[in-house]
């Protein structure tokens, strides 16, 4: 069925429905991941109703919200004979070090084109374990100089007869985003069982916009009306509401093929709103609400983040549940791993085992 004017937007209830089918899937999950209230917090920020989807342990050896997206990545990748996957990043990249222990997993050779972020301990470990899980780096100083190092690489692999499958920054194109229609009709579902009251928002980092497209089209298939709010974390994709409504479309539409039982919806801009407030100095930059943040998760609920993307959403839904600007039923979506990647190597290289041009990043403050 195509789009026509009369199909239903975002905004109409659509039947609740299930179990959906599924496209081809190189299984790197564990599904569903639970829900859990946050009494502490709750009692900490006297709210009525605050909610975490855990989604940091989405998988054994990695969690958080890039397992999702990469089954379905990885599954085309065999299914096109690929000998290797190339993707992008900054050089803390978290999709990146999922992208390596997918590529091992799946038997596959992994590249990597990074961009340099601010230079942290955490951005320093992620590079060792990038190259404990066997991934080709390469450094580019500029995103047009990341642009023509994919270009080469995907170039030569292919006339070397041993061609690579290039994942998007993210893993967010429209099929990786099928991992978060199915993350969105998974929340619904556990709503209809009664784990949780239907939320009122549903708070999640926004980068690439993989997560939030995919939660806004998966919440809506699956009959919420939740609103879907995508704090922002970065100042260089800058993904923005028109852009984000058409990977949600796009994503729907290609979960379909496999399941027209799931509504033909298309989403509009208005559908979702980015909270563009706490980003701070830019990606990568720590800030001292999401640092108030962390500290208040950690405190009351155990809960662990990472300054780039967890810990600015928080910070976000923190002072929703204060205001109660969206309502009362308020649920946080944790992107980050709570597995610990470094179960899966022997050990950390040290960093004069790398290549070269990433030993400036060990050398003094690591200045970029």
């Amino acid at each position: 069925m195509t789009d026509s004017p009369e199909e239903p937007t975002g905004d109409e209830r659509a039947p609740a429905a299930g179990p959906y089918g599924d496209l081809p899937r190189f299984r790197i999950t564990e599904l569903p991941t639970p829900v859990r209230r946050l009494h502490r917090l709750e009692a900490e920020l006297d709210a009525t109703s605050l909610w975490v989807k855990c989604d940091d342990r989405s998988g054994t050896l990695y969690g958080g919200n890039k397992p999702r997206k990469l089954e379905y990545l990885v599954a085309r990748a065999l299914e096109r004979r690929r000998a290797g996957l190339l993707t992008t990043g900054g050089t803390g990249t978290h999709h990146g070090l999922a992208t390596a222990i997918a590529a091992r997993q799946a038997g596959l050779r992994c590249s990597l084109v990074l961009l340099p972020q601010p230079v942290t301990d955490h951005v320093r470990k992620t590079l060792r374990l990038l190259h404990a899980y066997g991934a080709d780096l390469y450094l580019a100083e500029s995103i047009a100089a990341v642009a023509g190092r994919v270009v080469r690489l995907l170039t030569a692999a292919k006339l070397r007869g041993v061609p690579l499958e290039l994942i998007p920054t993210g893993g967010s194109s429209a099929l990786g985003t099928v991992g978060f229609v199915r993350a969105g009709l998974e929340l619904a579902a556990q709503v209809r069982a009664g784990e949780l009251p239907e939320p009122d928002a549903v708070f999640t980092a926004l980068g690439s916009g993989g997560t939030a497209a995919g939660l806004l089209a998966g919440l809506r298939a699956g009959g919420l009306r939740s609103r879907v709010v995508a704090v922002l974390v970065t100042h260089t994709l800058k993904p923005t509401e028109r852009r984000l409504a058409s990977l949600a479309t796009a994503a729907l539409r290609k979960l379909r093929a496999a399941d027209p039982r799931l509504p033909p919806l298309r989403f509009r801009a208005a559908d979702l709103e980015i909270a563009p407030d706490y980003l701070g100095g830019g990606y990568g930059v720590a800030t001292k609400a999401g640092d108030t943040a962390t500290d208040l998760a950690l405190r009351t609920e155990a809960m662990h983040f990472e300054a780039t993307y967890t810990a600015k959403a928080f910070a976000a839904f923190t002072d929703a549940a204060r205001s109660r600007r969206y309502g009362e039923h308020l649920l946080f979506w944790n992107t980050f791993s709570s597995v610990d990647p470094r179960a899966g190597v022997d050990r950390l290289p040290e960093p004069c085992e790398l290549p070269r041009p990433f030993h400036r990043f060990f050398e003094g403050n690591g200045a970029t």
